[in-house]
């Protein structure tokens, strides 16, 4: 069972996006996009710029990450 408190996966999928394509815009490893997605927590600086490679501002984080 999934408890991820995040959408992450749903809104990188709607944007047709790999893992490693985020991964790769944001400058993380798809390791760590994997664990997000899996809801384990990540720096602040890590939701940075996964916001800014999903092409969100830093304000649309609690569409994706809510916590």
């Amino acid at each position: 069972m999934n408890m991820a408190k995040n959408t992450l996966k749903k809104i990188r999928e709607s944007l047709l996006m790999s893992k490693s394509e985020l991964a790769r815009e944001a400058n993380v490893s798809p390791i760590t996009i994997t664990r997000i997605e899996e809801g384990k927590p990540c720096r602040m600086e890590t939701k940075r710029k996964i916001l800014l490679a999903l092409g969100y501002s830093v304000s649309d984080a609690k569409k994706i990450f809510s916590e």
